[in-house]
């Protein structure tokens, strides 16, 4: 039984993970900013009550995830696996248009949020002598550059490099470090802007096209990658779901397939 702790698990992705892992038999603390969004989400899970506790941790602020260790090794004993996932988007807007507080926002979540937990992971997983490190990867992880996107792009694309320098610094550890890479997905993080507003990608008809294609629902990915995690084995792993050749069958399947996610 692995001891899971994954932050942004009240919704999206981080949620569809956290009910995969409890259906494998993990112990699993769910971790996020605001306890109302726990609130909504704890009824999904009740019938694996002795297995999860619920942390409020917001990753801009090193104590709290601190706590979040701390308080998940006092509840499991240790832990197995931890997984970044918290994640901040912005509005899509050209640079110049961005308000500053979404600057400060994006960095410190998505980059120095993802350093903070990986250390303060790292340097205990190293104390007990196991562990893996999980972080996640997302749009701008690949080069990949969209306009009115390339704050929330520069983000995701540091976070791959650290973390593959992570993987190097821990290679001669039995402590793992290693990326998760989701694809398009239906999530808040699409159809909402920062403040709650439908987001202006909706009304998008060229990116809802390519969307239908080849985007996922986030319980769908989130089958895909927890046995892999739970089975991996290497340093520096790297676990896609939208691989270049789904990518290019999902395409050729478009014609005859019709779907409406977005």
């Amino acid at each position: 039984m692995k001891n899971v702790v994954i932050t942004g698990s009240t919704r999206g992705l981080g949620l569809e993970m956290a009910k995969e892992f409890l259906r494998a038999g993990c112990n699993v603390t769910l971790s996020g900013s605001k306890p109302e969004s726990f609130e909504r989400a704890k009824d999904q899970i009740t019938e694996y009550k002795d297995r999860f506790i619920y942390i409020p941790c917001n990753v801009r602020n090193r104590e709290e995830i601190r706590n979040l260790w701390n308080k998940s090794v006092e509840k499991w004993g240790n832990v197995d696996i931890w997984i970044n996932n918290a994640g901040q988007n912005c509005p899509r807007e050209y640079l110049w248009d961005t308000p500053e507080e979404y600057m400060d926002a994006v960095v410190d979540t998505n980059i120095k949020g993802v350093i903070y937990g990986s250390k303060i992971a790292a340097e205990n997983m190293l104390k007990q002598g196991h562990g893996q490190i999980w972080n996640m990867e997302g749009l701008g992880s690949n080069d990949m550059i969209i306009e009115q996107t390339i704050l929330y792009g520069t983000s995701k694309r540091a976070l791959t490099y650290f973390t593959r320098g992570l993987a190097k610094e821990l290679k001669d550890s039995p402590v793992k470090a290693g990326r998760l890479s989701p694809g398009m997905m239906l999530t808040e993080f699409i159809t909402k802007s920062p403040t709650g507003e439908v987001s202006s990608v909706t009304r998008d008809d060229k990116f809802k096209k390519i969307f239908n294609i080849l985007g996922e629902k986030p319980e769908t990915v989130a089958k895909f990658f927890v046995p892999r995690i739970l089975n991996n084995t290497k340093q520096d792993a790297h676990i896609v779901w939208l691989t270049n050749m789904k990518s290019a069958v999902k395409f050729m399947m478009a014609p005859f397939r019709k779907r409406d996610l977005l």
